[in-house]
């Protein structure tokens, strides 16, 4: 039998039970639109309370872009130790790899003509799969082009067998209109291609280490993940060994008990606590 989560009001309830908080940005803080009722007086009450707060998120853009963007939307930039982006994570790991080695070419799905992955990690963008040399998905503009436009671009680069890194994960995005296909669905798409891909981003390993080494490798008993996805937040929380908040806000809006168990199969990862939004 699922276990079933402990539902709670707000935030307050979990703050003498955890000292670090990871926060997902996107379905939890605000969405398309704007930030979402009463986040960011939430988020400034947690930190008030003298918690390490990281906001952790599968955003392709790295960090410094994300901390930028969230205090233009009117959240106190003081109320988080730490953005930190997949996209961070895998400039971090594509820093590393380019010491020494001669300048390639990179096919960059990214969004708003964002090159900031490139910056610093030598490489050199090009617009052509036929001669990309490495392929980096960090966004997705699935609100503009169709999935046909994608695989006309990444077709070429699959059939070479040109490794392929994913920055967020994350296969459904939120738009100021809705919903759309995110940049894990673009992944995902290459490997229907016949690539390989390495996916850097929640669910997986490298964000959650990234994040408890930022925090001085904390109990993880005293930590827990504030997300709105089972598949990237509650999932990964749970391969990490850390307690999870499902927030029923962003995709899973307007999800039932019965789909959110079946998402709890699905997924193999069942919340420790549920509640409707991200409040105090």
């Amino acid at each position: 039998m699922t276990r079933t989560p402990e539902s709670i009001p707000g935030i307050a309830a979990l703050v003498d039970r955890f000292d670090c908080f990871l926060i997902d940005q996107f379905g939890v803080l605000r969405d398309g639109r704007g930030p979402y009722d009463g986040a960011a007086q939430t988020l400034d009450l947690l930190k008030a309370a003298g918690k390490r707060i990281i906001i952790l998120s599968n955003s392709g853009k790295r960090s410094s872009e994300n901390d930028r963007r969230l205090a233009k939307l009117g959240f106190n930039a003081q109320s988080w130790d730490w953005f930190l982006t997949s996209g961070e994570v895998a400039w971090r790991l594509l820093s590393a790899e380019a010491s020494g080695r001669d300048q390639r070419k990179c096919l960059l799905i990214s969004r708003d003509g964002d090159e900031s992955p490139l910056e610093g990690v030598g490489l050199a963008r090009t617009t052509r799969g036929e001669d990309a040399d490495v392929v980096l998905i960090a966004a997705s503009e699935g609100d503009v082009y169709t999935l046909d436009h994608y695989e006309a671009l990444l077709a070429p680069a699959a059939r070479r067998g040109v490794e392929c890194l994913c920055t967020n994960p994350d296969k459904i995005m939120l738009t100021a209109d809705g919903t759309s296909f995110g940049a894990g669905r673009i992944a995902e798409l290459y490997e229907e291609l016949g690539g390989t891909v390495r996916w850097i981003g929640k669910p997986f390993a490298d964000i959650y280490a990234a994040a408890m080494e930022f925090l001085g490798h904390p109990d993880p008993a005293r930590t827990v993940c504030i997300g709105d996805s089972i598949e990237h937040d509650i999932a990964g929380a749970a391969s990490a060994g850390l307690s999870s908040l499902l927030v029923k806000t962003g995709i899973l809006s307007t999800a039932d008990d019965a789909e959110l168990e079946a998402l709890f199969t699905e997924h193999g990862a069942v919340p420790d606590f549920i509640t409707p939004k991200f409040i105090w």
